[in-house]
């Protein structure tokens, strides 16, 4: 056995949300439940202990104003790593952030490339903007480069049509989803307004990020061909202010994002009661603070979903829905400790009592 330090875990361990033990063990940065032999330097931690949590959309190495350096970048993942957020899924970021791989104390990342979007379509400095004709090739570009994702920005503001539009027309969106898929990549979109959905859905796709627009009448579409949405209610919050921004020059565009929000919990309860996968996601890095993982949880408890599900939404069901381990034997070590039972109150994520990641008392 390794003379590394041995960091023991008792209380309560949650591997799952029926599933739970009385320790744990980390050996050379894994899990086990097997009391390690010959063990000189022991570290007892104490409390209920969870999976690192997850962050299904976030944006490492982006701001307001598109790429930033380094330092800012692992920032960013630093804040995450302090609220207990080990595992992130970057949907979308300009900047090149493979360096932090190398780093054990910075959050794991699943990249999906750079967003991909219609030309002066989307933010300025964000994205690859492209017209139709360049899809599947950028599609296949960012699916190599990513880990296993693919981006698009489905939906934007038409400055003609004064309101959010469909930005790619069905067939190039089936040939560019066909060819992520047989890349091996899956594909989200970005969208809030409805127009897009059925398009996205019935060509393939595999999640949709922020769905505001999911209908009742889309909602059977989605629950069959089961796929994803994350609703990034903290993000939702911010569009009254978006809203009263542009009320002048794009008064239908503002009443539009005013009723999207207006029924953002119904939306989201709806989707879930009909059995769509939902997953937490903040939308951090745009122009939302880094580690708000907490409060999305809070709000995914506030629309109706019930705790132990919302907690599964950062958690067990999170990472096995991103193809990661949780605290199965032998799985690297990120785990979050807790006060009180996360499934009873998720409040108790908003202030971690230790962080573990890579088997390492990180915080």
């Amino acid at each position: 056995m390794s003379d590394r330090a041995v960091l023991h875990v008792k209380g309560r361990v949650l591997v799952g949300p029926d599933e739970v033990r009385d320790e744990l063990w980390v050996v050379d940065g894994r899990t086990t439940y097997e009391r390690p032999s010959g063990a000189r330097d022991i570290r007892t931690v104490a409390g209920w202990a969870v999976p690192g949590l997850v962050d299904a959309h976030c944006h490492v190495g982006l701001d307001t104003h598109g790429p930033v350096d380094e330092a800012t970048s692992e920032k960013q993942a630093l804040a995450d790593r302090d609220a207990g957020t080990l595992l992130l899924r970057d949907a979308g970021s300009p900047s090149d952030t493979r360096w932090m791989d190398d780093r054990d104390d910075l959050p794991k990342i699943i990249r999906a490339g750079r967003h991909i979007a219609r030309t002066r379509r989307y933010i300025r400095n964000f994205a690859h903007e492209i017209e139709p004709g360049d899809l599947v090739a950028f599609v296949a570009q960012e699916a190599r480069r990513g880990d296993g994702w693919v981006k698009l920005v489905g939906d934007w503001i038409d400055r003609e049509a004064g309101d959010l539009t469909a930005c790619w027309p069905r067939g190039e969106v089936e040939a560019a989803i066909a060819e992520a898929h047989r890349l091996g990549a899956r594909v989200t979109a970005h969208c809030f307004a409805e127009v897009a959905l059925r398009d996205l859905v019935e060509a393939g796709i595999d999640c949709v990020e922020h769905a505001t627009g999911l209908t009742d009448d889309l909602i059977p579409l989605f629950a069959g061909r089961g796929v994803a949405i994350v609703p990034t209610l903290v993000n939702i919050a911010t569009f009254p202010d978006l809203a009263a921004g542009a009320e002048t020059k794009f008064p239908r565009w503002s009443a539009h994002m005013r009723r999207l929000h207006e029924r953002r919990y119904d939306t989201v309860r709806n989707a879930y009661d009909a059995g769509i996968p939902v997953f937490v996601g903040t939308d951090a890095g745009g122009s939302l603070a880094h580690g708000l993982v907490a409060d999305e949880v809070a709000e995914l408890v506030k629309a109706g979903i019930p705790p132990v599900e919302a907690l599964s939404a950062t958690a067990w069901g999170a990472r096995a829905w991103l193809g990661r381990p949780g605290l199965e034997e032998g799985a690297p070590a990120d785990l979050v400790v807790l006060d009180g039972d996360p499934r009873v109150d998720v409040r108790m994520l908003a202030a971690p009592r230790r962080i573990v990641l890579n088997g390492r008392v990180v915080g």
